[in-house]
Formats: structure tokens, sequence, C-alpha cells
């Protein structure tokens, strides 16, 4: 590394040294001495040498049993230490050039008014921002709730001492800080003991807002407030709100028998009161501060002349704030309270009328410079987050609502509405949602799965509508899908008209994504229950399982252009809910990058993501991090709205129409067509193993019985992470791009690399995975684990990768793979030395626990903590 990375590199080391002296208190110098050894032997290992390797597998598989879990902490530990030291890097003080971001707002601001833009139009955009994030808790957050704050302490402790002034006492106090932190991660248990609940992980996603975005968001906003006014003159509203959140934590049933309307219920519950607990901090600081006298006539009137106005109207506050707290308490406890308190903080106006009174009057009598404080932080605040913290999404399954229809429609004598055909469902969707007299029977007794159903939906018709986000319907295809969802809510008494949004994900749905729109819209009682909006999820994990990653991504670009132009004809607003996770197989990467690579028109303003597992900590975990997230995706959405990018040339269509058919036929012919394919997956990955791991809430299968195409989109790319083939991100791709550089389409290839963001997204994607992926590990893995009979389908899937990093070098023009990016690329070489020993450990582990019937505790976990470990290695595993 240059001197450029000095500073990380120094952190690093010192962390590092502090993890080795703990090592060395707890297990002794031989133990430390051997971790030491067998990271030296990796590295060489990593530059060919033959010896080396034999060496330091000879080594890890004469561990004794009672050394395995300690020894593979050590390399986890030294991975998870690493990941902090990089991530604080990106926001220290002495972040080099080529780490940090430049602030991404600035930047577009002086585009945006030196372009053809006019000011008024660019102001009329970012007034009218609709960003919603949606938090969801898929599982590939490997590590702990308890460790995680353990990482953000150590954060904090690098930070201070960047401080140049602080003296050497000082110094020594935040080293033992340091010292006593790695200790506390040493000694706790990395893998949960138990699976978490669904409730479990919708407090893991509260604590990401408290501990980070409750703070960052008015910094934020503030910072985004003054850039525009040095550059406009103009100020952004009080209650200015451009992004919000929203969650699945507690409301995605699809899969998960464990999402019940009881856990939903707690689960709002909880999100209000952790609103509530941080709204009474603010109001207890504002108590503190605003000891003023002077006050409008308005405030002096609704006070009685108080000789302290500001305080009378916030004490006031303070005890609503504490009794909607202990309300909640007793809600989420299972008491049965009837109807709320009169005193209660229920509605946002609650605590924004009292607020907004006091902002005024401190405006009205020259004190707009306190008013412009802690007051206003905690009014912008209450823009983003509302009193419910988060809107909280519901997700199920289209058939799940359609044999609750079925149900009902036998029950009634009416047939079977899921043999109707689908002009036969419309009609009677349509004739009971604009008939006034109820439809369920009350002497009705459904099965238990329909009785969840429609649980659900009475208790989103009891709800205030802020408090929900979207009804998601996953695999949907044809608009009585939509209708279905309508029907139910209707019957179950929803008084308002709530989001139903259909999730395309297949490759066949996605292609007929516009024709379902199309005829949904061209119903007259439809159009009228959209109010001229029109929300559609688009998927990336199971559109890319089922046909790879590139007819994936152009099946998604296609859907979305006619979408849009759907939409445009209809006279009707679009929102596209993109549906994206942590890895490329999943439609991840830089979001910045990603929204900007999206068809002209798609963008307008208005977007939902989903920011997913482990990639909520490393975008919001911190608050400077946070800070910057928020700016990214602010500066990313004005910018697709304000200057798009370019449509694509007939000549580009034509080429990657002929590559997506060609790379999901390539893809297709392994994943399905392969007879051996499974057998090979099962053995050569840890996917069977995987499902033991305590992550997240969700079972690994859709069906306990089914195969690969019953399995979640996530295990079945975390499978493949961990032998580091990363077969799911490029299989299919490679391919086809080297065959269209075979047929004299290099130069075209390299242009649309150049000019179409779209496709230079892809590619960008694609070298990284490629650069990820470790074929003579995946051959090791091979070697131990899989049936010399299926030998050979490994060497094609090898020989498959190395025909795609030739291409990807040709289109590039580079010499090795992330040349554009050296930070990236040394940040990879740095963890191999670590995750190498993980890998061929895991291997040995894998072998041993499937020729044992009862493997040994120490051997179970310590094959647990592997998996930990290549994890926090790759970082976007899931």
């Amino acid at each position: 590394m240059t001197d450029m990375y000095a500073s990380l590199r120094s952190n690093v080391g010192t962390l590092g040294q502090i993890l080795g002296d703990t090592m060395r208190d707890h297990l002794g110098d031989e133990f430390l001495e051997k971790v030491e050894q067998i990271r030296q032997l990796a590295k060489r290992s990593r530059q060919g040498d033959e010896a080396s390797k034999d060496e330091m597998l000879c080594l890890l598989n004469a561990l004794p049993d009672e050394q395995l879990v300690p020894f593979v902490k050590a390399f986890n530990q030294f991975l998870n230490l690493a990941n902090i030291a990089e991530q604080f890097h990106t926001i220290s003080r002495n972040c080099d050039e080529l780490v940090c971001v430049p602030d991404p707002v600035e930047q577009l601001l002086s585009r945006v008014l030196n372009s053809d833009v006019d000011q008024n139009q660019m102001l009329d955009c970012l007034k009218t921002l609709d960003i919603d994030l949606v938090l969801t808790a898929h599982p590939t957050e490997i590590s702990r709730r308890t460790l995680i704050q353990k990482y953000s302490a150590i954060i904090e402790c690098l930070a201070q001492l960047e401080n140049e002034q602080l003296i050497e006492r000082e110094k020594k106090q935040l080293h033992l800080q340091l010292r006593q932190l790695i200790a506390q991660i040493w000694h706790t248990n990395e893998i949960r003991s138990e699976r978490p609940t669904p409730v479990d992980e919708a407090r893991w996603g509260l604590s990401t807002i408290e501990n980070s975005l409750w703070h960052a968001v008015p910094d934020y906003l503030r910072q985004l407030n003054e850039q525009v006014e040095e550059r406009t003159k103009t100020q952004l509203p009080i209650d200015y709100a451009p992004i919000r959140f929203s969650s699945w934590m507690g409301g995605d049933r699809d899969g998960n028998p464990f999402v019940t309307s009881l856990v939903t219920q707690e689960v709002l519950h909880r999100n209000r009161h952790a609103a509530a607990r941080l709204y009474l901090k603010d109001v207890v600081v504002l108590i503190n501060e605003l000891s003023m006298r002077e006050a409008n006539d308005t405030l002096l009137a609704h006070t009685n002349q108080s000789e302290e106005p500001y305080r009378v109207v916030l004490r006031k506050l303070r005890l609503q704030l504490r009794s909607t707290i202990d309300f909640l308490n007793a809600r989420i406890e299972g008491h049965q309270l009837g109807q709320e308190p009169k005193d209660l903080i229920w509605h946002e106006a609650d605590l924004k009328a009292p607020l907004m009174m006091l902002y005024q009057s401190l405006c009205d009598s020259g004190m707009r410079l306190i008013a412009n404080g802690t007051l206003l932080n905690t009014l912008r605040r209450l823009a983003c987050f509302g009193i419910h913290m988060l809107r909280l999404d519901i997700r199920q399954d289209s058939s799940r609502h359609g044999d609750a229809i079925a149900e009902l429609t036998r029950y009634l004598g009416m047939g079977d509405y899921n043999h109707w055909d689908e002009q036969e469902k419309q009609a009677f969707l349509l004739r009971e949602l604009s008939n006034k007299r109820p439809l369920l029977p009350v002497t009705w007794q459904p099965t238990e799965e329909v009785a969840e159903v429609l649980a659900t939906c009475r208790l989103i018709s009891k709800q205030p509508s802020q408090a929900l986000g979207s009804y998601v319907i996953s695999m949907a295809s044809q608009p009585s899908d939509v209708l279905a969802v309508l029907l139910l809510l209707k019957e179950t008494g929803c008084q308002y008209p709530m989001r139903v949004v259909p999730l395309f994900e297949t490759l066949s749905d996605l292609n007929s994504s516009a024709d379902c729109i199309s005829a949904l819209l061209n119903i007259d009682w439809y159009r009228g229950y959209t109010k001229g909006m029109q929300e559609v999820m688009i998927g990336y994990s199971d559109s890319a399982k089922d046909a790879g990653v590139m007819a994936a991504a152009w099946a998604q670009y296609q859907a979305q252009e006619r979408l849009v132009a759907v939409c445009k004809q209809a006279e009707v607003k679009l929102t596209l809910f993109h549906g994206r996770g942590g890895t490329i197989g999943r439609g991840g990467g830089p979001a910045h990058q990603a929204i900007l690579s999206q068809p002209p028109g798609s963008v307008d303003g208005r977007i939902r993501v989903t920011e997913q597992g482990e990639m909520i900590r490393f975008k919001f975990g911190l608050h400077k991090l946070a800070v910057q997230s928020l700016a990214l995706y602010t500066s990313a959405v004005m910018e697709a709205t304000l200057l798009p990018p370019p449509e694509p040339k007939p000549e580009w269509r034509e080429c990657i129409d002929a590559m997506a058919v060609e790379s999901v036929s390539n893809y297709r012919s392994i994943v399905r067509e392969e007879p051996d394919f499974v057998e090979y997956f099962r053995a050569a990955t840890p996917e069977v193993e995987l499902g033991k791991l305590p992550l997240g809430s969700r079972p690994a299968k859709r069906r306990i019985d089914g195969g690969i195409e019953s399995l979640r989109a996530i295990p079945w790319i975390f499978a493949w992470s961990q032998n580091r083939l990363m077969l799911p991100a490029w299989l299919g791709s490679g391919e086809a791009l080297y065959n269209a550089a075979q047929k004299g389409q290099l130069a075209l290839l390299q242009q649309m690399e150049r000019e179409w963001p779209f496709f230079n997204t892809r590619i960008s994607m694609l070298e990284m995975v490629y650069a990820k992926s470790e074929p003579h590990l995946a051959r090791y893995y091979e070697e131990c684990l899989v049936d010399p009979r299926l030998h050979k389908l490994g060497a094609e899937l090898r020989r498959r990768l190395s025909v795609g990093k030739e291409a990807i070098l040709e289109i590039t023009q580079s010499e090795c793979l992330m040349s554009h990016t050296p930070w990236t690329r040394e940040s990879v070489a740095l963890r191999n030395p670590y995750i190498d020993p993980l890998n061929f450990l895991q291997t040995e582990l894998l072998a041993r626990t499937r020729k044992e019937e009862q493997p040994s505790e120490h051997v179970q976990l310590a094959l647990m903590l592997t998996i930990a470990g290549v994890a926090a290695g790759m970082r976007n595993t899931g």
C-alpha cells in the first residue's frame, strides 16, 4: 500500500496488536504463534508457494477440537476489526482522496446549475423528492447486535484519537478503552444461540435509527439546506422530508410462518414506543434550552401569559409522551386497555402543532437562531419519522389471497375461485368491490391459514394510514392478484386507500408486468381507487435466480421502460420500488451508480429501495456514514430526474437482446438442465449447513421438501459465496459477453461500456464479482467434498468463470480486474490471507461433520464460525 493509506494501516495494526495481546492473555504465546504462522503461510500460498499451502493445511487439519473455536474466532475478529478500520477510514479526518466520498450534493448542484436546467426546475425537483428507504431483515447480517454496538464504540475511540490536542493521559485512557472493548468482543459468543424472532429483527432495525439515523437526518437536512441556500438564496421548508424510512421487519410474512398478525401488532406498538421515547429525550433537552420569557401573542395567550411560556408547552408534551410510553408498554406486554386515553400523543398533529407554535414564536420574537437549533432538529425528525418511526409494509404471497377467496367462494356455493380464468376472477372481484353489502358470512369458520390472512387485513383496517406503507404482493402476475387484496381489505373494514403493490419477480412476470398494469389502469373502479398514483415493485433476487443476472437486469430495465410508458399514457404517476439486495446476484452494488443506471424517466423524483441485511449497518450504522449515504441518495435521484441517462441506441439494444437470450440459455443449461447440478451444489457448498445457522427468522426454503427452485435467493447466493465461486453473480453473463466479442462486437461492447450507464454498471459489478471469486479454493472444496464423478461439472464451471474474466478484461482494456478502483482491489487483497485459512478449515469441518453421525460441539460451532468469518471477509454476502 502507498503512504496515502498510512492512517488506515496504523489503525489496522493497532487493532490487530490489541487483538493479539488479548488472545495471548487468554490462550498463551503458543496459540498466538500458531495463528500468526498460519497467516504467513496463507500469504505465501497466495503467491503460488505450494509447500506453504501444504504446510498450512497440515497445521489446520491437526488442530485439536478444543482449539478449533478460538482459532476460527482469531481470524474472524481480525476480519471484523479490519472492516471497522476500513469503514472508519472513509469518514476519518485523515481519509485520502481515493477513498473519501466527495460531497455528492455539492457536486450535483454545480453540475445542474451549469447545465440547461432552470434553477426553478431544480428547486421544484428538490422540494418534491420522495425517496423511501425500506429496511429489511433478510438473514445476511451475521454479527450480533451486542457485537455491533461494541464495533461502533471502537470507531468512536478511533475518531477521538485523531484529535491532535489530546494529552498523553487522555490517549492512554482511549487505548485502555479499546483494549477493554476488544477483550469484551473476544470473550463474547459470535453466533446467536437461538434464531432471532421477527420482533428481534424489528428491534435491530429500530436500534439503527436510534444509534445513528435519528441524529444523522437533521444533520443531513441542515447540510442540504445550507448548500441550497448558498447556491440559490432559497431555504428549504421546515417540514422538508425528501427521505423517509419504511420497514419489512415484522410485516414480511411471505414464506415466514413466524410473522403473524399478533407479531405485526407488537412491532407496530414497538415502533411507536421507540419514537415516543426518542421524542421525549428531545423535549427534555428543549425544556432546558427554551427558558426565555419573550414570546408572540399566540403563545402568551395559549399559556395564560406565563413567565416561561415555552416550558409550559413543553412540560405538557413531556407528560403526554410519558403517558404514551406507559400505555404502549402495557399494550406490548399484552394488556387489553380498551380505548386510548385522551392525553396521549396519538396523531402527528399532537406533537407538530405545539412545536410549530414554539418555533413561530421564537422567530417572531427575534430568536430565529435559537429556533433553528434543537427545535428545528426535532421538527425535521418529526417530518421524516412521524410518530410511528417506520412505516411498516405488509408482504404476502399472491397464492395466499387466492386461497382465502377460493375457500370463501366454496363455502358460499359459488365454485372454486382458484379454478376460474382471469376474466371470471376480475368480474367477481369488481362486482364485490362495488357492492355495499358484506361478503364474509358471520357463521363462516375459515381454516387456520385463511384466518391468519383475514386477521392481518383486520389489523391493517384498525391502524392509522401513517403507520403503514404498502401492501406488497409477491409473485404477482395478473390484475386479479391486486384486486383480490383490495377486496379482502374492504371486507375487513379498511376505510383508507392503502397502496397495494404487485411485485414482479420472475423473468416471465417482468416481461408481462406492463400488460398487467395497463389492464389494471383500464379498469374504471381501480383508476378511481389509485387517485392517479401507481406503485410497482421490481424483484431482483428471484429474477436473477430464475434467469441469471444479465438476462434479469435487462428484463428489469425493459419492464421499467414499458411501465413508464403505460403510466404516462394513463396520466398516472409511477413509483418504482426496487427490491435490491446487498450482493450483485440480488441487484446490489453502489446505490448512486444503480439509480443512475435506470431507464430515463423511470425515477422522476420518486423511488423506493430496499436496504437489506448487513448493508443497513455498512451504510447507516455510523452517524457520518449515514449523512453521506442520505446525501448520495438525494443527489442520485435528483440527477436521474434532471440529467437522465441517454436512451440506449438501437444497436446497443440489439446487442444486449442477443446476449440476454444467450445468457439465460447458458445459465439454465447448468442450473435447470444439468442433471448433476443440485447434487454438486449441495456437496460443494455449505448450503445444507447454512440452514442450521441461526441468522434470520425466516426459513431458508419456501417449502421444506423443495429443491433449488424453492430455495430462497439469499441462501442460494450465500452458499456460493462461501466456497468463493460466486456462481449466481456471473453464470451466463461472462460467456455471453465473450461470445459477442468473438463475433466482432468488441468495439460495440466497449462503446456501450463507455457511454451507457446501465451497461457500465453491469460490467463494473461483474468485474468486482470476478475479482472476489477464487477458483482454486472452489476446486479445493470440490476435491474434499464432491464425488469424483461430478468433478467434470466443477471444471466446466471454472472454465466459464475464466472465460468471463477474459471478456471483462477485453471490454475494459485492463491488465487486471478493478484496475480503475485500486482501493477496492487492495481491500480485497488485504483480506484474503485471513479468509483463506477459514475456507480451508471450513472444508475440513464440512467433510468431518458429513461423515460423523454426531459431530462434537466444538466442531459444529467452529463450522458455524467459519461461515460467519467468510461472510465478514466477503462483506456483501447475501
